[in-house]
């Protein structure tokens, strides 16, 4: 099998109770656009979706308990296992970034600040258990 030019290396692929929901709310939260979706066979829940947002892609799809359960949204968990983190171009985009996704309904973990790193940083949980990192230089960066 051949990766086209396209298709990033790394992606995250996550797993949510309610794929379509989910879906509307990363396009309200982080301007995300679905490229792809394709529903179960009982209509009701996501098998696979992708998501262009920041820049990159996402995948996505509802749990399948009936498949054996190794991939299970943060909720059955019981929370997440890892956080998502966006690298923004200025300090300014975590702020924005942060409010937009509050607005739309994710809870903020750690507002905006200026960190040990160098770095404006935040975070975000969504509403569907996944948390979301936005981290942005300080100081402009060399070309």
């Amino acid at each position: 099998m051949a990766f086209g030019p396209d298709i990033p290396p790394i992606q995250a692929h996550l797993c949510v109770k309610g794929g379509s929901e989910a879906i509307a709310f990363y396009e309200k939260a982080f301007g995300a656009t679905t490229t792809f979706k394709h529903m179960a066979e009982d209509g009701k829940r996501v098998m696979h979706a992708n998501l262009a947002l920041f820049g990159g892609e996402v995948m996505l799809h509802d749990e399948f308990p009936e498949f054996g359960g190794d991939v299970l949204s943060p909720l059955t968990r019981g929370g997440a296992s890892m956080a998502i983190n966006i690298n923004m171009k200025a300090p300014s985009d975590t702020d924005a970034a942060i409010e937009r996704a509050v607005t739309a309904g994710a809870t903020l973990v750690l507002p905006a600040q200026d960190v040990f790193w160098g770095s404006r940083y935040g975070k975000v949980r969504d509403p569907f258990g996944h948390v979301w990192e936005f981290n942005a230089p300080l100081a402009p960066q060399a070309a």
